[in-house]
């Protein structure tokens, strides 16, 4: 079953046919990582200004795509365009929040962070090599652990996800079997396992399945109430995703001299940093058919990033830090054409 979401002026939005005819919808598409701050974002925004987001949580190959048709005024990618590709299609990009990519699994009797993987550990599951909960590399990482002689069933995107950019770009880092096999993207050739769209359809597919292993942002863990797993950083410490951790793994970025801010923030230093990190980010026209709605978007993210901050950090994503945010918004002035 698919569990893309939609937020629309009709679903989330049940009012709309009672809003002036001044209110304006906003149309986006893209990433499934933002999809729950976003619908957060969208509600308090459409309850202080009457407008709604249309946003089509469609993962970050459909928000591309759609973009570069210019059949919506935004698209939503975690996986950062390179310069090449904004100049050639005339896109400004952005990001909006940080997070973290969990893995996620259905043991019975395991809690959230009872469980403790490595990157290498973790490829050789995804590549298939490791089938079994109890196989001496997992057992090796969790002593302790009473884990089940169990078939291991891998959960993975089918659809183009910047999520999976995110997972195969650190799985790449950390294991060079998997750099060679499988690469980093955001659809791959997976090697084994059960294909489900969005990270909602992830994490459905993993709660409905004992034995298994997927990957979510954050917050559908969270919400959800998934066991993920700690995994092993860079510097060799198991820790677990956390705002503070997805910060950490920050502490180094340099996001202005990065163009288009893209900025990857897998497999970082730091003893705290969690290991499978990134932005999610904007993508706009510079000289957009809608003028109108670009400006009416440039709005509604100008009020995400001064007001929306608390609500992000209750989901567990990191804000942009304030300086980012001012370079941002200069690049909106200079480039984006609202008027």
């Amino acid at each position: 079953m698919t569990l893309l979401k939609t937020i629309t002026a009709a679903g989330l939005f049940a009012a709309a046919s009672i809003l002036p005819a001044a209110a304006v919808d906003i149309s986006g598409a893209g990433a499934t990582f933002p999809y729950p701050i976003y619908a957060k974002w969208a509600d308090a925004y459409k309850k202080e200004t009457g407008n709604g987001l249309n946003y089509q949580s469609i993962g970050s190959g459909g928000g591309i795509k759609q973009i570069q048709a210019k059949t919506v005024t935004f698209g939503a990618s975690d996986m950062p365009l390179a310069k090449a590709d904004l100049e050639k299609d005339g896109l400004v990009q952005f990001p909006t929040v940080m997070g973290g990519v969990v893995a996620v699994v259905n043991l019975d009797g395991i809690k959230p962070g009872e469980i403790v993987l490595d990157g290498p550990t973790l490829a050789k599951i995804f590549l298939g090599e490791i089938k079994t909960w109890n196989d001496p590399a997992i057992q090796k990482l969790n002593a302790a652990a009473k884990l089940p002689q169990q078939a291991i069933v891998v959960v993975h995107r089918s659809d183009g996800s910047g999520t999976s950019f995110l997972f195969t770009d650190y799985l790449s880092k950390v294991s060079a079997d998997w750099k060679s096999k499988v690469g980093a993207n955001t659809a791959v050739e997976w090697p084994v396992g059960i294909g489900a769209k969005g990270n909602e359809g992830v994490a459905n597919n993993v709660s409905q399945t004992k034995g298994s292993i997927g990957y979510v942002e954050y917050a559908y863990a969270k919400q959800n109430k998934m066991s993920h797993t700690k995994l092993v950083n860079k510097d060799g410490k198991a820790v677990e995703p956390t705002a503070a951790a997805f910060t950490a793994a920050a502490a180094a970025a340099d996001w202005q001299g990065t163009p288009g801010f893209g900025v990857v923030l897998t497999d970082e230093p730091g003893a705290g940093s969690w290991p499978i990190a990134g932005a999610t980010f904007i993508l706009m026209h510079k000289q957009p058919q809608d003028a109108a709605a670009s400006a009416e978007a440039l709005k509604f993210f100008k009020w995400a990033y001064s007001k929306g901050d608390k609500m992000a950090e209750e989901l567990d994503y990191v804000p942009m830090p304030d300086k980012v945010v001012d370079s941002i918004q200069k690049v909106w002035s200079s480039d984006i054409k609202t008027k």
